[in-house]
């Protein structure tokens, strides 16, 4: 059990690089707001909600499209109810066969010992030249 905001948002982090899908969607609240990167192809399903739409509409394609995927946590800054992530996405988009070295920042909003909102922004350049849709 997360003791603060800056450990719940770090196991995230830790369960999702374990491939613990069932403790990212439990830290994830039932009406949870997604909201991926402006420009990011995969911004199609802004905003996602709830855990369901989440898991079908981001992490399935981060298992599907990409060989690898990871992100590198480089610090969390803690800002009270709200933590903010600086770091870097990695992998190959199975598609193109490229892969990335990506500049991302996350904003968590924790309501309740559960994540309430995120925000994603991402050099949507870079992922959307790795990606080829470019």
């Amino acid at each position: 059990m997360p003791t603060n905001n800056i450990d719940l948002i770090r196991g995230i982090y830790d369960a999702f690089s374990n491939g613990d899908v069932a403790t990212v969607m439990g830290s994830l609240s039932p009406g949870v707001i997604w909201n991926e990167a402006e420009n990011n192809p995969w911004a199609d399903g802004n905003p996602y909600i709830g855990p369901e739409a989440v898991a079908s509409g981001i992490f399935a394609r981060c298992a599907g499209e990409w060989e690898g995927f990871a992100v590198e946590v480089v610090e969390l800054l803690d800002a009270g109810d709200t933590v903010i992530m600086l770091g870097r996405y990695r992998g190959t988009y199975k598609a193109t066969g490229r892969s990335q070295n990506t500049q991302v920042v996350h904003v968590w909003r924790i309501d309740g010992g559960r994540v309430s909102r995120f925000q994603q922004y991402v050099d949507t350049l870079q992922l959307s030249l790795v990606m080829g849709k470019q």
